[in-house]
C-alpha cells in the first residue's frame, strides 16, 4: 500500500516537470491547452486515489512505519522546509538578488512567493467551503464533507486541500518555470529535484496523519496551476506593476549610510547611460 501511494505520487512528476518546461517557452494566453491537459491528468489520479484514502491512511498509521524515529524526523523536516520554509527561502532570495543585482534570482523569489501566495489563498477557500474532515478525527470518515463547515469548525474540518501541498508544489512550478525560461538546460536536474521534495511533503502531511491522500493530489494540482500561471503572467507582461514596484528598487549611498528608493517607472535611458 506503501508502494501503491508513493507510485502514485511519483509518476505525476515527469508530465509536470515537461508541462512547466513548455507552458513557461510560451507567451501568449494565460491559460492554453496545456491546462486541460494538466488538469485532466490530477483529475484522473485523484478518481484513481480517492477509494484508497482509508486503505493508505492504514498504512501509514500502523505502528510498524509510526515506530521509525528516522521517518518522523524527515517529516518534520519537509514539512518545516515547505511552509514556513518556502516563504523563508522566497524572502531571502529576492533580498540577495536585490543586494548582488542578480536580476533572475530576485525575480525567482519574487514569483515565487507570489505562487505561494496566490496558491494558498485557493487553497485556504476550498478548504473552507469543502469542510472535509481531516483523518485524524474519531470515527474517521474519508467521505464527510460538509458546505462551509471548515469556516466555521475549526481546523479539523479543513483536510481539503492540503494546504502544505499546495505551497510545495506552488514553489516547484514558480521555480521550474523560471528555470526554464532562464536556464533551459537546467529544467531536468531542478524540475525533478523540486518536484520530488514536493511530493515528499505530501507524503509527510499524510505520514502525520493530517490528510488523505486524495487532498494530497489536489492540494499538488492547485499549486501546480498557481506556480505555472504566476510565472507565465508575468513573461507575458514583463512590465506589470508588480515587478516594476519589485525589482526596480535601489540601495543607494547616503551620508550617513544607505538609503532604499523604490522606482516604479521605468527608469530613462539617459540616466541609465549617465550611471
Amino acid at each position: 500500500m506503501k508502494r501503491t501511494a508513493i507510485r502514485a505520487l511519483v509518476s505525476l512528476l515527469g508530465p509536470l516537470r515537461l508541462i512547466a518546461q513548455a507552458d513557461s517557452a510560451a507567451v501568449g494566453s494565460l491559460f492554453t491547452y496545456r491546462d486541460l491537459l494538466l488538469a485532466g491528468t490530477f483529475a484522473v489520479a485523484t478518481y484513481v486515489v480517492r477509494p484508497l484514502d482509508n486503505r493508505a491512511a492504514d498504512a501509514l498509521q500502523d505502528s510498524s512505519t509510526q515506530d521509525s524515529r528516522n521517518l518522523h524526523r524527515i517529516a518534520q523536516f519537509v514539512r518545516t522546509t515547505a511552509a514556513p520554509g518556502s516563504y523563508i527561502i522566497g524572502a531571502s532570495l529576492y533580498a540577495i538578488g536585490r543586494l548582488s543585482k542578480e536580476e533572475h534570482l530576485a525575480s525567482l523569489g519574487l514569483h515565487g512567493a507570489e505562487a505561494l501566495l496566490v496558491g494558498e489563498a485557493v487553497g485556504g477557500i476550498i478548504k473552507g467551503i469543502a469542510g472535509r474532515q481531516r483523518p485524524y478525527v474519531t470515527p474517521r470518515d474519508p467521505l464527510s464533507y460538509q458546505l462551509m463547515r471548515g469556516f466555521a469548525n475549526g481546523d479539523q474540518y479543513r483536510s481539503f486541500p492540503s494546504g502544505h501541498t499546495v505551497a510545495a508544489f506552488a514553489a516547484a512550478a514558480a521555480v521550474t518555470g523560471e528555470t526554464a525560461a532562464w536556464r533551459p538546460a537546467l529544467v531536468w536536474v531542478v524540475g525533478p529535484l523540486m518536484y520530488g521534495g514536493a511530493a515528499a511533503v505530501g507524503a509527510s502531511r499524510m505520514f502525520d496523519n493530517r490528510h488523505w491522500a486524495s487532498d494530497v493530489i489536489v492540494g499538488a494540482g492547485i499549486g501546480t496551476f498557481a506556480g505555472l500561471k504566476v510565472v507565465r503572467y508575468h513573461a507575458a507582461h514583463p512590465d506589470n506593476k508588480v515587478d516594476r514596484f519589485f525589482l526596480t528598487a535601489s540601495i543607494i549611498p547616503s551620508g550617513e549610510g544607505h538609503v532604499l528608493r523604490w522606482s516604479v517607472a521605468p527608469v530613462p535611458s539617459w540616466m541609465q547611460r549617465s550611471h
